[in-house]
Protein backbone atom coordinates (compact mmCIF):
# COMPACT_ATOMS: atom_id res chain seq x y z
CA UNK A 1 0.00 0.00 0.00
CA UNK A 2 3.45 2.18 0.64
CA UNK A 3 3.69 2.67 -3.05
CA UNK A 4 0.35 3.40 -4.18
CA UNK A 5 0.30 5.81 -1.00
CA UNK A 6 3.37 7.41 -2.16
CA UNK A 7 1.49 7.85 -6.16
CA UNK A 8 -1.86 9.53 -4.50
CA UNK A 9 -1.70 10.47 -0.69
CA UNK A 10 -5.73 10.19 -1.10
CA UNK A 11 -5.26 6.42 -1.25
CA UNK A 12 -4.34 6.42 2.82
CA UNK A 13 -8.29 7.65 2.94
CA UNK A 14 -10.04 4.54 0.94
CA UNK A 15 -11.70 2.32 2.98
CA UNK A 16 -11.03 -1.38 2.85
CA UNK A 17 -13.44 -2.05 0.09
CA UNK A 18 -12.08 1.22 -2.16
CA UNK A 19 -8.74 -0.01 -1.10
CA UNK A 20 -9.66 -3.67 -2.51
CA UNK A 21 -11.60 -2.16 -6.20
CA UNK A 22 -8.50 0.08 -6.52
CA UNK A 23 -6.45 -2.84 -6.27
CA UNK A 24 -8.10 -5.15 -8.80
CA UNK A 25 -7.99 -2.42 -11.19
CA UNK A 26 -4.32 -1.49 -11.79
CA UNK A 27 -3.14 -4.44 -9.87
CA UNK A 28 -2.29 -6.93 -13.19
CA UNK A 29 -1.60 -4.06 -15.69
CA UNK A 30 1.77 -3.12 -17.67
CA UNK A 31 1.34 0.32 -16.67
CA UNK A 32 -1.08 2.65 -14.51
CA UNK A 33 -1.10 6.60 -15.37
CA UNK A 34 -2.63 9.08 -13.60
CA UNK A 35 -4.36 7.58 -10.57
CA UNK A 36 -5.52 10.22 -8.90
CA UNK A 37 -8.79 10.87 -11.04
CA UNK A 38 -9.59 7.21 -10.10
CA UNK A 39 -8.60 6.98 -6.19
CA UNK A 40 -10.70 10.71 -6.35
CA UNK A 41 -13.78 8.88 -7.28
CA UNK A 42 -13.07 6.21 -4.93
CA UNK A 43 -12.80 8.16 -1.95
CA UNK A 44 -15.40 10.61 -3.00
CA UNK A 45 -17.81 8.06 -3.88
CA UNK A 46 -18.16 10.16 -7.07
CA UNK A 47 -17.28 9.61 -10.90
CA UNK A 48 -16.65 11.49 -14.25
CA UNK A 49 -20.68 11.40 -14.57
CA UNK A 50 -21.34 12.67 -11.26
CA UNK A 51 -23.30 9.41 -10.33
CA UNK A 52 -20.42 7.36 -8.44
CA UNK A 53 -20.46 4.77 -11.43
CA UNK A 54 -16.68 4.45 -12.26
CA UNK A 55 -17.26 3.85 -16.10
CA UNK A 56 -14.23 2.11 -17.91
CA UNK A 57 -13.32 1.64 -21.74
CA UNK A 58 -11.97 -0.25 -24.41
CA UNK A 59 -11.82 0.85 -28.34
CA UNK A 60 -11.36 -1.50 -31.10
CA UNK A 61 -11.71 -1.30 -34.42
CA UNK A 62 -14.12 -3.83 -36.26
CA UNK A 63 -11.15 -5.48 -38.55
CA UNK A 64 -10.81 -8.92 -38.44
CA UNK A 65 -11.06 -12.00 -36.75
CA UNK A 66 -9.98 -11.86 -33.08
CA UNK A 67 -6.45 -12.99 -31.20
CA UNK A 68 -4.82 -13.56 -28.47
CA UNK A 69 -5.09 -10.15 -27.40
CA UNK A 70 -8.32 -10.05 -26.86
CA UNK A 71 -7.49 -12.64 -24.09
CA UNK A 72 -5.09 -10.44 -22.55
CA UNK A 73 -7.29 -7.16 -22.73
CA UNK A 74 -10.76 -9.71 -21.71
CA UNK A 75 -9.09 -10.67 -18.34
CA UNK A 76 -8.56 -6.66 -17.64
CA UNK A 77 -11.95 -6.34 -17.94
CA UNK A 78 -13.24 -8.97 -16.05
CA UNK A 79 -10.76 -7.55 -12.96
CA UNK A 80 -12.78 -4.37 -13.40
CA UNK A 81 -16.48 -5.91 -13.29
CA UNK A 82 -14.90 -7.71 -10.34
CA UNK A 83 -14.26 -4.16 -9.22
CA UNK A 84 -17.56 -2.80 -10.02
CA UNK A 85 -16.77 -0.73 -12.48
CA UNK A 86 -18.88 -0.42 -15.54
CA UNK A 87 -17.56 -2.01 -18.61
CA UNK A 88 -18.04 -0.20 -21.92
CA UNK A 89 -16.19 -1.88 -25.02
CA UNK A 90 -16.43 1.09 -28.02
CA UNK A 91 -17.13 -0.48 -31.05
CA UNK A 92 -15.16 2.00 -33.41
CA UNK A 93 -16.70 1.22 -36.61
CA UNK A 94 -16.07 5.22 -37.92
CA UNK A 95 -12.92 4.62 -36.87
CA UNK A 96 -12.33 1.50 -38.76
CA UNK A 97 -13.43 3.62 -41.76
CA UNK A 98 -11.03 5.99 -41.67
CA UNK A 99 -8.51 3.55 -41.27
CA UNK A 100 -9.28 2.08 -44.49
CA UNK A 101 -10.35 -1.17 -43.11
CA UNK A 102 -12.46 -3.59 -45.15
CA UNK A 103 -11.78 -0.80 -48.16
CA UNK A 104 -14.13 1.48 -46.50
CA UNK A 105 -17.49 -1.14 -46.33
CA UNK A 106 -19.29 0.14 -43.34
CA UNK A 107 -21.35 -2.53 -44.38
CA UNK A 108 -18.40 -5.42 -43.53
CA UNK A 109 -17.20 -3.00 -40.62
CA UNK A 110 -20.40 -3.18 -38.98
CA UNK A 111 -20.46 -6.82 -39.26
CA UNK A 112 -17.71 -7.79 -37.74
CA UNK A 113 -18.29 -5.14 -34.78
CA UNK A 114 -21.51 -7.61 -34.39
CA UNK A 115 -19.16 -10.39 -34.35
CA UNK A 116 -16.94 -8.42 -31.72
CA UNK A 117 -20.07 -8.09 -29.47
CA UNK A 118 -20.27 -11.81 -29.34
CA UNK A 119 -16.61 -12.40 -28.89
CA UNK A 120 -16.50 -10.58 -25.46
CA UNK A 121 -19.58 -11.73 -24.24
CA UNK A 122 -18.10 -15.16 -24.55
CA UNK A 123 -14.59 -14.58 -23.43
CA UNK A 124 -16.13 -12.23 -20.15
CA UNK A 125 -18.70 -15.20 -19.19
CA UNK A 126 -21.81 -13.33 -20.73
CA UNK A 127 -21.79 -10.72 -17.46
CA UNK A 128 -25.07 -8.87 -16.70
CA UNK A 129 -25.20 -5.74 -19.74
CA UNK A 130 -26.43 -2.24 -18.32
CA UNK A 131 -24.71 0.79 -17.38
CA UNK A 132 -24.70 -0.06 -13.96
CA UNK A 133 -21.85 -1.26 -11.98
CA UNK A 134 -20.04 -4.56 -12.80
CA UNK A 135 -22.39 -4.48 -15.99
CA UNK A 136 -21.46 -4.76 -19.36
CA UNK A 137 -22.19 -2.65 -22.23
CA UNK A 138 -20.96 -2.25 -26.18
CA UNK A 139 -21.11 1.59 -28.01
CA UNK A 140 -21.00 2.02 -31.20
CA UNK A 141 -18.79 5.10 -32.39
CA UNK A 142 -20.94 5.96 -35.40
CA UNK A 143 -24.24 5.94 -32.15
CA UNK A 144 -22.46 8.97 -30.61
CA UNK A 145 -21.12 11.39 -33.75
CA UNK A 146 -24.89 12.79 -34.31
CA UNK A 147 -24.42 14.77 -31.52
CA UNK A 148 -23.50 18.36 -32.41
CA UNK A 149 -21.57 18.45 -28.97
CA UNK A 150 -19.19 15.63 -29.94
CA UNK A 151 -17.96 17.31 -32.90
CA UNK A 152 -17.18 20.69 -31.08
CA UNK A 153 -15.42 18.55 -28.77
CA UNK A 154 -13.36 17.03 -31.96
CA UNK A 155 -12.60 20.56 -32.43
CA UNK A 156 -11.26 21.28 -29.12
CA UNK A 157 -9.36 17.67 -29.22
CA UNK A 158 -7.89 19.42 -32.63
CA UNK A 159 -7.62 22.67 -31.28
CA UNK A 160 -3.37 23.84 -31.15
CA UNK A 161 -2.15 20.65 -31.57
CA UNK A 162 0.59 19.81 -34.18
CA UNK A 163 0.32 18.40 -37.49
CA UNK A 164 4.05 16.60 -35.80
CA UNK A 165 2.33 15.89 -32.78
CA UNK A 166 -0.31 14.37 -34.38
CA UNK A 167 1.93 12.39 -36.55
CA UNK A 168 3.50 10.84 -33.41
CA UNK A 169 0.50 8.96 -32.83
CA UNK A 170 -0.25 7.00 -36.20
CA UNK A 171 1.06 4.40 -34.58
CA UNK A 172 -2.60 3.74 -32.65
CA UNK A 173 -3.66 2.95 -36.33
CA UNK A 174 -0.67 0.82 -37.17
CA UNK A 175 0.47 3.34 -39.61
CA UNK A 176 4.15 5.02 -39.84
CA UNK A 177 4.37 8.55 -38.98
CA UNK A 178 4.60 9.31 -42.81
CA UNK A 179 1.85 7.52 -44.55
CA UNK A 180 -1.22 9.72 -44.14
CA UNK A 181 -0.30 12.99 -45.68
CA UNK A 182 -3.08 12.23 -48.77
CA UNK A 183 -5.77 11.49 -46.25
CA UNK A 184 -6.92 13.89 -44.22
CA UNK A 185 -9.03 12.00 -42.05
CA UNK A 186 -6.16 10.21 -40.43
CA UNK A 187 -5.03 13.40 -38.60
CA UNK A 188 -8.56 13.35 -36.96
CA UNK A 189 -8.17 9.58 -35.52
CA UNK A 190 -6.36 10.67 -32.11
CA UNK A 191 -8.75 13.94 -31.85
CA UNK A 192 -11.63 11.63 -32.40
CA UNK A 193 -10.21 8.84 -29.71
CA UNK A 194 -9.69 11.43 -27.31
CA UNK A 195 -13.19 13.53 -27.80
CA UNK A 196 -14.96 9.51 -26.96
CA UNK A 197 -13.11 9.53 -23.76
CA UNK A 198 -14.57 12.89 -22.68
CA UNK A 199 -18.01 12.88 -24.31
CA UNK A 200 -18.49 9.21 -22.77
CA UNK A 201 -17.62 9.99 -18.49
CA UNK A 202 -14.74 7.49 -19.28
CA UNK A 203 -12.73 7.07 -16.03
CA UNK A 204 -10.30 4.89 -16.86
CA UNK A 205 -9.10 3.87 -20.50
CA UNK A 206 -8.04 0.70 -21.32
CA UNK A 207 -5.83 -0.20 -23.90
CA UNK A 208 -2.62 -2.05 -24.98
CA UNK A 209 1.17 -0.62 -24.33
CA UNK A 210 0.11 0.19 -28.20
CA UNK A 211 -2.38 2.61 -27.31
CA UNK A 212 -0.65 4.58 -24.83
CA UNK A 213 0.47 7.53 -27.36
CA UNK A 214 -3.25 8.32 -27.75
CA UNK A 215 -4.00 8.47 -24.14
CA UNK A 216 -1.42 10.62 -23.36
CA UNK A 217 -2.88 12.83 -26.04
CA UNK A 218 -6.15 12.91 -24.26
CA UNK A 219 -4.38 13.82 -21.47
CA UNK A 220 -2.88 16.19 -22.91
CA UNK A 221 -6.04 17.62 -24.55
CA UNK A 222 -7.35 17.43 -20.89
CA UNK A 223 -4.92 19.81 -19.54
CA UNK A 224 -5.53 22.15 -22.43
CA UNK A 225 -9.00 22.58 -21.88
CA UNK A 226 -8.82 21.83 -17.85
CA UNK A 227 -10.93 19.00 -17.97
CA UNK A 228 -10.86 15.77 -15.97
CA UNK A 229 -7.64 13.24 -16.58
CA UNK A 230 -9.01 9.62 -17.06
CA UNK A 231 -6.59 6.99 -15.59
CA UNK A 232 -5.04 5.31 -17.96
CA UNK A 233 -4.41 1.56 -17.94
CA UNK A 234 -1.84 -0.66 -19.83
CA UNK A 235 -1.93 -3.77 -20.74
CA UNK A 236 1.24 -5.95 -21.96
CA UNK A 237 1.48 -6.84 -25.95
CA UNK A 238 2.19 -10.16 -26.71
CA UNK A 239 4.79 -11.08 -28.95
CA UNK A 240 4.80 -13.10 -32.09
CA UNK A 241 5.71 -16.54 -31.52
CA UNK A 242 8.49 -16.25 -33.58
CA UNK A 243 10.00 -13.57 -31.82
CA UNK A 244 13.56 -13.25 -30.47
CA UNK A 245 15.22 -10.89 -28.10
CA UNK A 246 14.25 -8.58 -25.48
CA UNK A 247 10.64 -6.33 -26.36
CA UNK A 248 11.46 -2.97 -27.86
CA UNK A 249 9.28 -0.06 -27.29
CA UNK A 250 8.63 0.30 -31.06
CA UNK A 251 6.25 -3.18 -31.07
CA UNK A 252 7.75 -4.56 -34.27
CA UNK A 253 7.87 -7.73 -31.89
CA UNK A 254 3.78 -7.35 -31.84
CA UNK A 255 1.65 -10.36 -32.55
CA UNK A 256 0.08 -9.89 -35.76
CA UNK A 257 -2.80 -11.60 -37.81
CA UNK A 258 -0.91 -10.19 -40.72
CA UNK A 259 1.61 -12.86 -40.02
CA UNK A 260 -0.85 -16.48 -39.58
CA UNK A 261 1.84 -18.61 -38.33
CA UNK A 262 3.19 -16.19 -35.73
CA UNK A 263 -0.24 -15.15 -33.91
CA UNK A 264 -2.86 -17.64 -31.98
CA UNK A 265 -6.63 -16.54 -33.19
CA UNK A 266 -9.42 -17.24 -30.42
CA UNK A 267 -10.38 -20.01 -33.24
CA UNK A 268 -7.84 -21.81 -33.45
CA UNK A 269 -8.03 -25.42 -33.13
CA UNK A 270 -6.62 -27.23 -30.19
CA UNK A 271 -4.03 -29.32 -32.91
CA UNK A 272 -3.58 -25.87 -35.13
CA UNK A 273 -2.52 -24.19 -31.92
CA UNK A 274 -0.35 -27.00 -31.23
CA UNK A 275 1.45 -26.63 -34.49
CA UNK A 276 1.58 -23.14 -34.17
CA UNK A 277 3.17 -23.65 -30.85
CA UNK A 278 5.69 -26.09 -31.90
CA UNK A 279 7.58 -22.98 -34.11
CA UNK A 280 7.34 -20.81 -31.55
CA UNK A 281 10.45 -19.32 -30.06
CA UNK A 282 12.01 -20.81 -26.99
CA UNK A 283 15.71 -20.87 -26.58
CA UNK A 284 16.04 -22.38 -22.65
CA UNK A 285 19.24 -20.13 -22.14
CA UNK A 286 16.89 -16.74 -23.11
CA UNK A 287 14.64 -15.42 -21.00
CA UNK A 288 12.48 -13.68 -23.41
CA UNK A 289 9.99 -15.84 -25.34
CA UNK A 290 6.43 -15.21 -26.65
CA UNK A 291 5.57 -18.76 -24.85
CA UNK A 292 6.76 -17.20 -21.31
CA UNK A 293 4.48 -14.58 -21.81
CA UNK A 294 1.69 -16.39 -22.40
CA UNK A 295 2.14 -18.59 -19.29
CA UNK A 296 2.33 -14.54 -17.30
CA UNK A 297 -0.15 -12.61 -19.02
CA UNK A 298 -2.84 -15.33 -19.98
CA UNK A 299 -2.47 -18.58 -18.32
CA UNK A 300 -1.13 -18.00 -15.18
CA UNK A 301 -3.54 -15.15 -14.49
CA UNK A 302 -6.59 -17.15 -15.46
CA UNK A 303 -6.06 -20.58 -13.62
CA UNK A 304 -2.90 -20.15 -11.52
CA UNK A 305 -1.25 -22.99 -12.85
CA UNK A 306 0.76 -24.63 -16.15
CA UNK A 307 0.18 -28.42 -16.75
CA UNK A 308 2.91 -30.05 -18.77
CA UNK A 309 2.44 -33.45 -19.25
CA UNK A 310 4.72 -35.21 -21.81
CA UNK A 311 4.46 -38.25 -23.27
CA UNK A 312 5.25 -41.37 -20.51
CA UNK A 313 8.29 -42.27 -21.75
CA UNK A 314 9.55 -38.96 -21.44
CA UNK A 315 8.92 -38.21 -18.09
CA UNK A 316 5.84 -37.07 -15.56
CA UNK A 317 3.54 -34.66 -15.44
CA UNK A 318 3.93 -31.29 -13.73
CA UNK A 319 2.39 -28.28 -12.62
CA UNK A 320 3.58 -24.65 -12.25
CA UNK A 321 2.38 -22.23 -10.07
CA UNK A 322 5.03 -19.32 -11.09
CA UNK A 323 6.33 -18.36 -14.01
CA UNK A 324 10.42 -17.94 -12.55
CA UNK A 325 10.13 -21.74 -12.16
CA UNK A 326 9.33 -22.50 -15.11
CA UNK A 327 11.77 -20.69 -16.54
CA UNK A 328 14.61 -22.34 -14.73
CA UNK A 329 13.04 -25.65 -15.51
CA UNK A 330 13.59 -25.33 -19.10
CA UNK A 331 16.99 -23.61 -18.55
CA UNK A 332 18.63 -26.34 -16.57
CA UNK A 333 16.94 -29.41 -18.54
CA UNK A 334 13.99 -30.16 -16.06
CA UNK A 335 11.05 -29.60 -18.69
CA UNK A 336 11.98 -30.17 -22.43
CA UNK A 337 11.26 -26.87 -24.62
CA UNK A 338 9.29 -29.22 -26.64
CA UNK A 339 7.05 -30.19 -23.40
CA UNK A 340 7.30 -26.64 -22.07
CA UNK A 341 5.63 -25.16 -25.64
CA UNK A 342 2.82 -28.31 -25.38
CA UNK A 343 1.83 -27.57 -22.05
CA UNK A 344 1.16 -23.82 -22.30
CA UNK A 345 -0.80 -24.66 -26.11
CA UNK A 346 -2.61 -26.78 -23.84
CA UNK A 347 -3.27 -24.57 -21.32
CA UNK A 348 -4.11 -21.40 -24.10
CA UNK A 349 -6.39 -23.76 -25.70
CA UNK A 350 -8.12 -24.00 -21.89
CA UNK A 351 -9.35 -20.58 -21.93
CA UNK A 352 -10.18 -20.81 -25.20
CA UNK A 353 -13.22 -23.27 -25.11
CA UNK A 354 -15.71 -20.53 -24.03
CA UNK A 355 -15.66 -18.87 -27.40
CA UNK A 356 -15.37 -22.32 -28.96
CA UNK A 357 -18.46 -23.57 -27.58
CA UNK A 358 -20.57 -19.73 -28.44
CA UNK A 359 -19.48 -20.17 -32.02
CA UNK A 360 -20.22 -24.27 -32.39
CA UNK A 361 -23.91 -23.08 -31.29
CA UNK A 362 -24.05 -19.15 -32.79
CA UNK A 363 -21.85 -20.08 -36.15
CA UNK A 364 -23.53 -16.96 -38.14
CA UNK A 365 -21.62 -13.84 -37.15
CA UNK A 366 -18.19 -15.74 -37.11
CA UNK A 367 -19.07 -17.04 -40.87
CA UNK A 368 -19.82 -14.16 -41.96
CA UNK A 369 -16.60 -12.93 -40.66
CA UNK A 370 -14.89 -15.34 -41.94
CA UNK A 371 -15.96 -14.59 -45.97
CA UNK A 372 -14.55 -11.12 -45.20
CA UNK A 373 -11.74 -12.00 -44.15
CA UNK A 374 -10.65 -15.01 -46.74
Amino acid sequence: MDDLVERCARVAELDNDSLDRLKLMIGDVEESVGIDHIVNCLADKTSAAGDGVIRCYVGFEPSGKAHIGWKVISLQLKRMLDAKANVLIFLADWHAWVNDKFNGSMEDIQTTARYMEETFRALLGYPPEGEGPGELRFVWASSIMDSGEYWARVLRCSKNMSLARVRRTFSIMGRDEDSSDGDLSRFFYPALQAADIFEMNIDVAIGGMDQRKAHMYMRDVADRWGWYKATCLHTPIISGLKSTGARMESFDHKMSKSDPNGAILLHDEDKKLAKKMRKAFLDPEQSDSPVYELIQHIILPEFGEVVVTPKPEFGQPSTWTDLESFKSAVADGTLHPFDAKMGVAAGVSRGLKAVASHFESNPDTLERVNELTR
